[in-house]
């Protein structure tokens, strides 16, 4: 099971959110590039990134900073192989992206896959469209829910749609990846929701990637637990930036 310590990117700084809203926002560095090889020198291998601006519409700068993280080759300070080999992180990012212009932006920035969110519910033929450009292991879908309600545009629209309603309709497109994210238990170190990612992962027989919620070393177990339906990967934010959590044990726990 993977572990993607998050940056999320609000006008050039890196935050926290508590359950999306832009009002509850706590900045953790004014230096993303700093943070990210602070997160690679801890042994990440993957980030987890979001442009908030891009979620809520707006108009940033962020991908400057994407750009010069991607440049700057961090590596992680350990092998997960143990073969004794090093490779470069790997970055996986979303937030307004919604044309297949942004998609080939964002991945000539040297991103290993992008994620599409309101795309996926109002634009299904761009999803379909991507995965056949690009191929299934750089698109992945994000699923972003209140109450299991599909929720759009940086989680300020609730839709009538279902999460395993839309995971089944990409699926269907070709998508084999999704990140699955309570909304409510978003930044409140209030435990994952992990049998809504399990029942996910077994309903659609696609890659999950949980998150929200994630307090604990206690979490991580409890995912461990239905990994074997199809859980993939667990994303933290708060609990790493608060120190409720620790990264290296957070990664060992997973690799158990």
């Amino acid at each position: 099971m993977v572990v993607f310590p998050a940056i999320d990117l609000h006008r050039g700084k890196c935050v926290r959110l508590r359950q999306g809203r832009p009002e509850a926002e706590i900045v953790f560095s004014d230096d993303p590039v700093a943070m990210a090889e602070h997160w690679a020198s801890q042994g990440a291998e993957w980030l987890h990134m979001v442009n908030l601006d891009g979620a809520f519409g707006q108009a940033s700068s962020n991908l400057r900073v994407v750009k010069e993280i991607t440049g700057s080759n961090f590596q992680p300070s350990a092998s997960r192989s143990g073969s004794g080999e090093v490779s470069n992180l790997q970055i996986q990012f979303g937030g307004g992206l919604r044309t297949i212009a942004d998609i080939e932006e964002a991945l000539g920035l040297g991103l290993t896959r992008v994620i599409l969110g309101t795309v996926a519910l109002e634009k299904p033929s761009l999803v379909a469209e991507a995965v056949q450009r690009f191929g299934a292991e750089r698109i992945v879908v994000g699923i972003d829910a209140r109450e299991g309600k599909v929720a759009t545009h940086g989680w300020q629209k609730v839709s009538s749609v279902t999460a395993t309603e839309l995971a089944l309709r990409v699926r269907d497109l070709g998508v084999e990846r999704v990140v699955y994210t309570d909304v409510a238990r978003d930044g409140m170190l209030c435990g994952v929701n992990v049998e809504a990612v399990r029942e996910l992962a077994q309903c659609t027989g696609l890659k999950v990637i949980a998150s929200g919620g994630v307090s604990s070393l206690d979490d991580l177990r409890r995912l461990k637990e239905v990994e074997a339906s199809g859980v993939e990967g667990v994303i933290i934010g708060q609990a790493l930036y608060t120190g409720a959590l620790d990264l290296r044990e957070a990664m060992e726990m997973a690799r158990e």
